[in-house]
């Protein structure tokens, strides 16, 4: 009995001695805990932290969105530079599916990967901070490398990013400040186009598709002409994707195409509600009902539609200028007049200027640091690198004398390089990696200043959104999200439209759709939609405040 109380008494008190261990370093191993004093112990506030330690380390990084296809980090010249910089590979994660899906199961696991790369309205990024499974970059960047807060960062990004709590959880990609506008706002273009197949539009007679009449008779004068394209019906006008929460084509696009203001005297406009908008959905149902909305466009998604584009399959689109790269590509080279060319869209009845959403200091996409990430010092070391210039260099570039040649102060592509950019992006991709390829943490304030010029089919459509393009950042982050009374009702709202907007487009009249809209108009008003808004007006009041004051 003697023996038996002196084993558990030694055993004990080793449980505790591991116990006691692992408290004090934080549940890490000892040598994790070592690694992370060493680290702390070698920042140099002057310096960038990243040439600190250049040892070989992979970092698990985890993409939200299903269609992105540039997972083969190391193949590449720009990749195998960075690496063999930096000291640090990438895995690449994406879903395969459904992107709400993967990150709800991620978050419900409590574990993420090292990096997280998501949009920045995503609901997932508040649960994330939230359930405490990202890191606050700033205290980071205090213990392992203040260099990125003092030397690297954007403090008005910063500022605009920091939570309740005093914390910086995430860093955007393609962020532009209202100083960012003052400064190159002449320079930007939007995303957002109304395009036509210039071959078909010209043989139909350039028509005005400016207005409901306009629009409506040149998708049937493409149709009657072009009925078909290479055997496969052709398809009069495509959209985004239909989603659970509707479609970005008629909601964001669209309205800024009719030039429907946000806000009215300092109140949030609600513009879903705008007679002009009305009457553009009515216009789109019309469509539909003269055979003109293919059923693939409420089908299809993202990888269909950029093949159908390849393919030449549609006469016009509402759609975002980046997704025509690869695709112009292919027409281009097969014949020039059968690219794609933005043209004046859908207009409002005075004819009005489209507002097109421009770069905004929310950016496009977070990127977060999770809290299991395997090293900490490294991870907000390579953060810092790819957001400064140097690194914004490296992955825009690639390696000077390999895929860039200096031409007194500015790097140049290389004349091969660049041949292959203007007429095989996947091909470009996969030899050399650079120009955006690796865009998580892209800053095209920075990068547009070694942007080679635009060039046929593409130069076009950045063209004609030039002077149409506006900064909208007061209006970012003001919807609720999480589990907030204010956000599940937001939650329930996108729902109520998403299944609300393919009814609209699919009714058999007119008077149909006024009953579906009356209906959707009392169910948003007993879903909580005063609710949603009042937190709205607050959140663009706080906006406003945060940049400076009133528009």
């Amino acid at each position: 009995m003697k023996k038996r109380g002196k084993k558990f008494s030694m055993l004990l008190a080793a449980m505790l001695m591991i116990f006691s261990t692992a408290c004090s370093s934080g549940g890490q191993s000892k040598e994790a805990a070592e690694k992370e004093e060493a680290a702390q112990a070698a920042v140099d506030p002057s310096q960038p932290s990243w040439k600190n330690d250049t040892s070989p380390i992979t970092f698990d990084w985890y993409i939200n969105f299903a269609w992105y296809t540039g997972t083969d980090w190391g193949k590449d010249l720009t990749s195998q530079y960075v690496t063999k910089k930096t000291g640090t590979s990438l895995n690449f994660i994406v879903p395969a599916g459904n992107e709400a899906e993967k990150m709800n199961t991620m978050i419900a696991s409590g574990k993420l990967p090292d990096f997280v790369t998501i949009a920045w309205s995503d609901d997932a990024v508040k649960k994330m901070i939230e359930g405490k499974l990202v890191l606050p970059l700033n205290e980071l960047a205090d213990k392992y490398d203040p260099f990125f807060v003092s030397n690297v960062a954007d403090p008005a990004k910063l500022s605009w990013y920091t939570q309740e709590d005093g914390n910086v959880y995430g860093y955007p990609n393609a962020s532009s400040s209202p100083a960012d506008f003052e400064k190159y706002g002449e320079n930007y273009v939007s995303n957002q186009v109304f395009v036509v197949r210039k071959d078909m539009y010209e043989a139909i007679g350039k028509p005005d598709m400016s207005t409901p009449e306009g629009f409506l008779a040149g998708l049937q004068a493409a149709k009657d002409k072009f009925p078909d394209v290479n055997g496969q019906p052709m398809i009069p006008i495509g959209l985004h994707e239909f989603t659970d929460n509707g479609n970005y084509s008629l909601e964001g696009y669209l309205q800024n195409f009719l030039a429907i203001p946000q806000q009215k005297d300092g109140k949030l406009y609600d513009r879903q509600t705008d007679p002009e908008y009305i009457r553009w959905l009515k216009t789109f149902r019309q469509a539909n009902e003269n055979g003109l909305l293919a059923k693939d466009i409420f089908i299809d998604k993202r990888a269909q539609m950029e093949e159908k584009i390849a393919q030449g399959r549609y006469f016009a689109m509402m759609y975002q200028r980046s997704d025509f790269t690869n695709p112009q590509n292919a027409l281009f080279a097969n014949d020039p007049d059968s690219v794609y060319m933005a043209i004046d869209g859908p207009a409002n009845a005075a004819s009005d200027e489209p507002t097109l959403s421009g770069p905004g200091i929310s950016g496009w996409t977070l990127t977060l640091i999770s809290k299991d990430v395997k090293d900490k010092a490294r991870a907000i070391g390579f953060l810092e690198y790819l957001t400064s210039e140097e690194g914004q260099r490296d992955l825009y570039m690639g390696e000077e004398g390999v895929t860039y040649d200096m031409e007194g102060d500015k790097p140049v592509f290389k004349p091969e390089v660049l041949e292959m950019l203007n007429s095989d992006r996947a091909a470009f991709d996969a030899k050399y990696g650079a120009s955006h390829k690796y865009w998580m943490m892209m800053d095209t304030n920075v990068t547009d200043q070694w942007a080679p010029a635009p060039v046929d089919p593409f130069k076009q459509m950045m063209d004609w959104t030039r002077g149409k393009t506006v900064s909208a950042s007061e209006f970012d982050q003001i919807n609720p999200t999480g589990n907030s009374k204010e956000g599940i009702a937001n939650t329930k709202l996108g729902q109520l439209w998403g299944k609300t907007l393919p009814k609209l487009l699919l009714a058999a009249s007119d008077a149909e759709f006024d009953q579906l809209w009356s209906d959707y108009e009392a169910k948003r008003a007993s879903t909580g939609l005063a609710e949603v808004q009042a937190y709205q007006q607050t959140e663009y009041e706080k906006n406003l405040e945060k940049l400076g004051g009133t528009k």
